[in-house]
């Protein structure tokens, strides 16, 4: 049996404070509610990791530090703060995980292309699981690419992968296997 947690991942209020502001914001906060909400119901917990840097608009503790505010959290869920783009890097991550005996993760968040696609690669060469919740993670439009490509391609390619023993798959939030087999 797989043993799920969620992560959600750089849902912070500086990083968003932005014009424009990252592709389909409202929707994905709600979808990423939804599942938070989902998993919550299923005993499932639920954790939200927080970029940081030494001072600027993520400096720590400060108001663009903190998650956005239309995100429910509710207590018991569990916060992680890291400095680079891998959740696991430096962070108390991992450990957490291995207490609750975790083995797949369902991940969402920002950016797509940067801390969500560097943690799940991550969790997935440490072994994980991973189902990418692929209408719950957004990034900001690029000059090279939109930010729905940038999505597209990521639920793609990380789908793709068969380098790793771990299974990545990007589902939808509707198809979201909570403890159970993938």
């Amino acid at each position: 049996m797989n043993n799920s947690a969620v992560l959600v991942i750089d849902m912070q209020r500086g990083l968003f404070d932005v014009t424009p502001s990252p592709y389909n914001t409202d929707k994905v906060i709600q979808v990423i509610n939804n599942v938070t909400k989902k998993a919550r119901k299923s005993k499932v917990p639920v954790l939200f990791i927080h970029h940081e840097r030494k001072e600027g608009v993520l400096e720590y503790k400060s108001e663009g530090w903190n998650l956005l505010p239309e995100l429910y959290v509710v207590n018991g869920d569990y916060k992680v703060q890291k400095t680079t783009s891998d959740s696991f890097l430096n962070t108390k991550l991992e450990s957490i995980l291995k207490a609750l005996n975790i083995n797949n993760l369902i991940v969402c968040g920002y950016a797509s292309e940067f801390c969500v696609d560097t943690t799940v690669r991550s969790a997935a060469a440490l072994g994980y699981d991973v189902q990418l919740v692929g209408d719950a993670h957004t990034t900001c439009e690029k000059e090279h690419l939109s930010a729905k490509d940038i999505i597209t391609h990521h639920n793609s390619t990380l789908s793709n992968m068969t380098s790793f023993e771990a299974l990545i798959k990007a589902v939808s939030s509707e198809d979201i296997i909570f403890n159970d087999k993938l």
